[in-house]
């Protein structure tokens, strides 16, 4: 059994006291071996009903108990050998300990005033009533100084380690919730980057496949390359495949070319402004968003034409893609955007951009993306 601290000075006590009573050769055989069985008595009633008392607080019927069972069982020792009424000072603590405030005073009155009934059929000497009167008053003047004292730390550590159970429960419930966020923020993102990357790709391979002949067969195999180092840079969270090994520009500009070459299109990419180096996080959306545009041009626009730009300014890179297709359905209108253009909204804004798809009155469509090249989250 492991002992707190006070519970290893509340033993010592007894066990001197114990000592003191077995020493004593003013006391006979039977009032020694009476001290020793009511002083062992006391222990144990501690170990079965006042250490459970300590733990589970005061609405217990264990604390009330065994307050009454020392009174019972201490005074007759107190009464046969004085000098044992030191052990009060650990007795009175832990009626503070265990019973109500109010109940502990009325106990440690009792406790120290108890010893004196055998004044009534003993006479006492002067020493005798004065060490009583003096032991009694230092004792229940410590004990209901220090008695709430103890109450009001025990009280102070109960509710302590209510609100630490209450945080860590809190904390495992913040935990779970991370999570479950952490994972369907994951799942978007690996569902978003197979939109822009993989289902676009099939998609395109089936439309080369449709109406063979020896160029779109090659530009079919040439996507389904393209897809398969897609696939591996998602499984190893490289940088897209098209990025791995050119700029955003010259990865810009292959994929308008293969565009117009997939569905004999007019297609032409232009950089505007000076050309520079921006972050990763830049290069991802921007190029995203370009796929992204084309396939809603391949699968809607019709378009016989489409232009990319890619424009510098001095915080800025802006992607523009315009076709002169059949132009945005009202459908297609903001709150009923498809997956792939939530999908690059969300890009786009996550990266602190602005996304603005229009219908000019000569028809068809303009897409701009808009992205600050200079904000500190955008590092590699």
């Amino acid at each position: 059994m492991r002992l707190n601290g006070w519970e290893l000075l509340y033993l010592v006590a007894f066990l001197t006291a114990l000592f003191f009573v077995l020493s004593d050769g003013a006391l006979g055989t039977a009032e020694r071996t009476t001290g020793t069985v009511l002083l062992v008595a006391c222990l144990a009633a501690y170990v079965r009903l006042g250490r459970r008392a300590v733990g589970v607080g005061y609405r217990s019927w264990e604390g009330r108990t065994y307050v009454v069972l020392l009174i019972v069982l201490f005074t007759p020792v107190a009464i046969m050998a004085p000098y044992t009424r030191f052990v009060l000072f650990a007795l009175c603590s832990q009626c503070f300990m265990m019973i109500p405030k109010n109940q502990a005073k009325i106990a440690v009155i009792i406790f120290n005033v108890a010893p004196g009934l055998k004044f009534l059929f003993v006479p006492p000497s002067r020493e005798e009533l004065t060490s009583f009167l003096g032991v009694t008053l230092i004792v229940v003047v410590f004990a209901l100084i220090f008695g709430p004292w103890i109450v009001d730390v025990i009280g102070q550590s109960r509710e302590r380690a209510s609100l630490i159970r209450e945080l860590e429960a809190r904390r495992a419930e913040v935990d779970r919730l991370s999570a479950e966020r952490g994972a369907l923020a994951e799942r978007e993102r690996l569902a978003g980057e197979i939109h822009d990357t993989l289902a676009q790709g099939f998609t395109s391979i089936i439309m080369l496949l449709q109406q063979p002949d020896a160029r779109r067969i090659e530009l079919a195999v040439q996507t389904a390359r393209e897809n398969l180092a897609e696939a591996r840079a998602l499984i190893t969270e490289a940088s897209p495949a098209p990025l791995s090994s050119a700029t955003l520009a010259e990865a810009l500009a292959r994929i308008t070319s293969q565009f117009g070459e997939e569905l004999s299109v007019s297609a032409d990419f232009e950089v505007r402004g000076e050309s520079r180096a921006t972050s990763t996080k830049v290069d991802v959306v921007l190029l995203r968003a370009a796929q992204e545009a084309l396939a809603n041009v391949r699968k809607h626009a019709r378009a016989a034409a489409v232009t990319v730009t890619l424009e510098y300014t001095p915080e800025t890179a802006v992607l523009t893609l315009r076709d002169d297709g059949v132009g945005l359905d009202p459908s297609t209108a903001e709150g009923s955007e498809g997956y792939g253009l939530r999908g690059m909204r969300a890009r786009v804004e996550q990266v602190g951009g602005t996304l603005t798809l229009t219908s000019p009155p000569d028809g068809g469509t303009v897409l701009e993306a808009a992205v600050p090249t200079s904000r500190p989250d955008q590092g590699a």
